[in-house]
């Protein structure tokens, strides 16, 4: 019974903000009543929902499930601050852990569902389902002795995680073999934030930073170390898809770079004890190297507080496109019954006095984007050498460099699965390459790879096609449907799918991303990006960059960052941009 009446006080916290403002726009109407103070407000809140939920426990003709309830309540409340104040409940902390630790519990594979079944996509090398022998591709039958048909992605991942050192007997279906049965013994997962580093040419070196862990500065730092033991003279770093992380460790990355006693990035917050000055307190391990960092619209946080910071300080120059707009700090909080909150306390001012907080988080694009904020909104600031900065809408690079759109085939060639598994017959053909430069798709593997297409019963709609029915919808609804109905099957009839057409028409983007496929087959993730590397105008830009003194040196010296693309206003469709499919990592 207390658990249950505890849980009453928690859901209560759910109608705070609006029985609060209700009680506010009561006061407004009748001057006569006094004034109640904040504390009192929330006190009355509390009460009266508390006693609202026990009436709808007491007489609710179903019955109420609490803990389900006091959940949809808390995200109904925290939904009204901001998208980064979250509630994890016991049962999610596993989750907050790994974020800001980058390690957790299980066999190291990466599962999603397809058919209503369970596969692996991905399989992290030298960790236990690499150990025992699983592969990206494999369909578990079942886990622990448990069959896992009719069950989510969530519910296996908590089959597959336990106690490290435990082991769990795993059963899966191999395409092309048949059953295999493996023991995998759990270890605790560490995911090192830096997937690869290596030498793009004789000087440059290259550093892929995935994300901001507890691991990041050390990994970050010893990567450098040993690129420069090669002959590097330049660094680019590459921070695209970074979602940031720990603040603490961008700013010790940071303190590589410039000279002890420098600004970093400070907070500020309603608290004044959340308000901190981070300053670089260490001897920098090199102030002179010419820097490049790629971010693009998914760079976020730390990530930005990184490629911003340098920015201000004319460190490096940054390449890509403008980031994600996420200036606010977040701390966890622990709450009863072994759950946590990791709630927003204050906002974090680069160098140059600027926030790269979006303006207007809760406006975004179709894609998740925040929109563009003009600059009449903004403010302007100055970076160490003066050239003009402007706050609220993320960090804006020096020099553009756009992702380019993937054609629609694509996409669905991607999306539906229609690639990873055509890699996963090539890989029961090909069994072994022995480098990363041997990743290739010969004019007989495409040939290949098209007749598996037609094989799979694969069929895709294009943008036209898809346009099309939205036209013919809206002209049924005017009642013109019918009269234009001849010009309606003659447009379908043009815009109608050549498979084979497009196929060849799309090839290079096509064999781009199963060759990304069969370098993660082989290779794992430094594969991937290596594979990437080859074709990366990223990358090539800061090449050029860097190689040319005079042209760096200009970038940081000019009058303002660079000014983002005009663009014309354009309908996006899933096909623009290719991501990394959903799964939960084991």
């Amino acid at each position: 019974m207390l658990k249950r009446r505890t849980f009453f006080s928690l859901l209560a916290v759910s109608f705070l903000v609006n029985t609060a403002a209700f009680a506010a726009s009561s006061d407004s109407s009748s001057a006569a009543k006094p004034k109640e103070s904040h504390d009192f407000q929330i006190s009355k809140s509390l009460d009266i929902f508390n006693s609202v939920f026990k009436e709808l426990d007491l007489f609710y003709v179903d019955t109420i499930k609490p803990e389900e309830t006091v959940k949809y309540g808390i995200d109904a409340m925290l939904a009204t601050t901001d998208p980064y104040t979250t509630y994890f409940p016991e049962s999610e902390m596993k989750d907050l852990k790994f974020m800001t630790t980058g390690s957790y519990a299980g066999v190291g594979a990466v599962i999603s569902a397809k058919e209503k079944k369970i596969y692996i996509t991905e399989i992290y090398e030298e960790k236990p389902a690499y150990k025992a022998g699983l592969r990206a591709g494999d369909v578990f039958v079942s886990v622990g002795g448990v069959a896992t048909d009719g069950k989510t992605t969530s519910e296996v991942s908590q089959m597959l995680r336990g106690e490290p050192l435990t082991t769990v007997k795993v059963v899966v279906e191999r395409p092309g073999k048949g059953t295999v049965k493996a023991d995998v013994v759990r270890e605790k997962i560490v995911i090192d934030p830096v997937v690869y580093y290596g030498m793009l040419n004789n000087s440059v070196g290259f550093i892929n930073l995935t994300q901001f862990t507890d691991q990041s500065f050390s990994s970050f730092h010893n990567a450098f170390l040993a690129l420069k033991a090669k002959g590097m003279k330049s660094l680019v770093i590459d921070l695209r898809n970074n979602p940031g992380g720990l603040l603490s460790e961008a700013t010790r990355i940071l303190n590589m770079f410039v000279p002890k006693g420098s600004k970093l990035v400070y907070t500020k917050g309603k608290d004044d004890k959340w308000n901190t000055n981070y300053n670089a307190t260490e001897a920098p391990v090199d102030t002179l190297m010419p820097i490049a960092v790629l971010v693009n619209r998914s760079s976020a946080s730390a990530a930005e507080i990184v490629s911003g910071t340098l920015q201000d300080l004319d460190r490096a120059v940054v390449i890509g496109e403008r980031t994600y707009g996420k200036g606010l700090v977040q701390t966890t909080r622990d709450l009863p019954y072994g759950g946590s909150l990791k709630v927003t306390i204050s906002k974090y001012y680069i160098p140059s006095g600027r926030c790269i907080q979006a303006i207007d988080y809760a406006k975004r694009d179709k894609d998740g984007y925040v929109v563009r904020i003009p600059d009449s909104l903004t403010h302007e600031f100055k970076t160490l050498h003066g050239r003009i900065v402007r706050d609220g809408c993320g960090i804006s690079p020096d020099v553009f460099v756009k992702t380019e759109k993937n054609a629609s085939i694509t996409y669905y060639l991607y999306s539906k699965n229609v690639i990873f598994d055509y890699v996963t017959r090539y890989v029961q053909l090909h069994r072994s390459l022995a480098t990363e430069a041997d990743v290739r798709l010969s004019d007989a593997d495409y040939a290949d790879f098209k007749r598996f297409v037609k094989e799979s019963g694969f069929s895709y709609k294009t943008k036209s096609q898809e346009t099309l029915e939205k036209l013919k919808k809206i002209a049924e609804e005017d009642g013109c449907l019918e009269r234009s109905k001849a010009e309606f099957e003659a447009l379908a009839a043009r815009i109608n799918p050549d498979l084979d057409a497009d196929l060849d028409a799309n090839r290079a983007d096509i064999s781009k991303y199963i060759c990304y496929e069969i370098a993660r087959r082989y290779f794992y993730q430094k594969g991937v990006v290596q594979e990437q590397l080859k074709d990366d105008k990223g990358v090539n830009k800061a090449l050029e960059i860097l190689q040319d003194r005079n042209s760096y040196n200009a970038l940081l010296t000019k009058a303002k960052v660079g000014d983002e693309p005009a663009e014309k206003e354009e309908d996006k469709s899933e096909a623009d941009d290719l991501t990394e499919e959903e799964g939960e990592a084991e």
